[in-house]
């Protein structure tokens, strides 16, 4: 759910998403809490948590017919094993205690409703919990208390809330996934074991490497936020005047926000490829292919928007500096001995950026300039040529025009390099 499906009252339970069943206090709540979201008093919105009832011992089937042979059951023991001790205390570590507290406890202890605090929940990407569920810690609460007090303080919209609330869930869940299965197969490799005996000992290897990590996040982040802030904040302007030339105005992309240079970048054969390919063999190929791209892209001053399977999508600030990155991306993977080839196509226009990820005719145009493209080539558009042709690093050289679905006739342009080294990397 997008940013523009969250409305003013915070009625984070989507329509779309099914409504867990509640009990009569539960519907209470809901319903108090229809229009009055996060700035409500505890008392008003948050009733507490019903004691579970006791249900009335019921006979067994078999009880008015005389005792029936009882089933052996094995004498408790009171002790658990290695493994779930290892377990519970790694997830203590990381929830910040034991899980004491009720999901009603939790809301209320932020003051919110019930409702609003499975809004959250919910951004964040966490499951239905029932109100007798003992899920949650302390650190919860607080976590909870944090955004909330973000809106009743003035710093945040409700709907800001939501969103960047529901980017940090998204993001760090596929961060974890990614480093968990790094570190699996890192052992593995290393240690010769089977994949399934990597995964049970993750959970006594994992402690030692809690606190680097967490250093390691909040590092990146406050680089990575600081980084943003130029390239969507301080020269989002300059980018716009930059790209005026040659525009009349009237373009389809003129009313969006940013300029930038968007390239595609396509594995050829990759389908054909996967097919013959073990496990092994095509997680080496994945992880080479966005290794490599990562890196050029990043030492080229792009950014690596998103990869989906074969095919990768990145953005520059300026067009020279797409250019650079699409011709050495091409480079890369001609010369490289595991990987095929690349169509490679850049267009240098007008985006939306959003939700982590870019929208807009010129995503779409250089899109279909990639399925254009030859094997191991670079194409851009007219524009995009015209915006480079008096770069000497660059040479143009003019391709029949094309009838391209969305767009009408195009003149593309195949990209070449001309003076100078290229994108170097050390």
């Amino acid at each position: 759910m997008n940013a523009e499906n969250v409305h003013q009252d915070i009625d984070l339970a989507a329509p779309d998403l099914p409504r867990e069943p509640e009990d009569a206090a539960g519907s209470a709540a809901a319903d108090s809490d229809a229009g009055t979201a996060f700035g409500s008093e505890a008392g008003a919105l948050i009733e507490p948590a019903a004691e579970p009832e006791v249900e009335p011992d019921e006979p067994e089937p078999n009880e008015a017919a005389g005792p029936a042979e009882a089933e052996p059951v094995a004498p408790p023991t009171g002790t658990m094993s290695a493994e779930r001790l290892a377990a519970k205390a790694l997830e203590a570590r990381l929830l910040g205690g034991e899980r004491k507290l009720r999901r009603r406890e939790v809301a209320a202890g932020a003051g919110l409703s019930l409702l609003s605090a499975r809004k959250l929940w919910r951004a964040l990407g966490f499951p239905n919990l029932g109100d007798e569920d003992v899920a949650f810690t302390e650190r919860d609460q607080a976590a909870l208390s944090t955004i909330v007090d973000l809106v009743r303080d003035g710093k945040l919209t409700e709907e800001a809330a939501i969103s960047i609330t529901r980017a940090i869930g998204q993001m760090t869940d596929r961060m974890v996934v990614w480093q968990i299965e790094a570190l699996v197969e890192d052992m593995v490799q290393e240690h010769g074991v089977t994949d399934a005996v990597a995964r049970k000992r993750l959970v006594s290897e994992l402690p030692n490497l809690i606190d680097p990590l967490e250093e390691m996040l909040a590092y990146s982040w406050r680089r990575q936020l600081n980084a943003g802030v130029q390239r969507l904040a301080v020269r989002a302007e300059a980018g716009l005047q930059s790209s005026e030339e040659g525009r009349e105005g009237d373009e389809d992309d003129a009313p969006l926000p940013l300029a930038r240079a968007v390239g595609f970048a396509d594995l050829v054969s990759y389908t054909s490829l996967s097919r013959r390919m073990n496990e092994k063999t095509l997680a080496q190929l994945v992880q080479r292919f966005e290794n490599k791209c990562a890196e050029i892209i990043s030492v080229g001053g792009g950014r690596l928007v998103k990869t989906v399977g074969d095919e990768v999508l990145y953005i520059a600030e300026t067009p020279a500096a797409g250019a650079e990155i699409s011709l050495a991306l091409s480079r890369a993977f001609t010369d490289d001995e595991i990987l095929p080839q690349a169509r490679v196509a850049m267009v240098w226009g007008r985006i939306l950026s959003r939700l982590g990820d870019i929208y807009g005719p010129t995503v779409n145009l250089a899109a279909r300039l990639t399925a254009l493209a030859d094997p191991g080539t670079v194409l851009v558009d007219s524009m995009t040529a015209a915006a480079l042709e008096q770069d000497e690093r660059f040479v143009l050289v003019p391709r029949p025009a094309e009838d391209v679905r969305g767009f009408g006739e195009i003149h593309p342009v195949q990209l070449q390099p001309g003076s100078g080294r290229g994108l170097i990397l050390d």
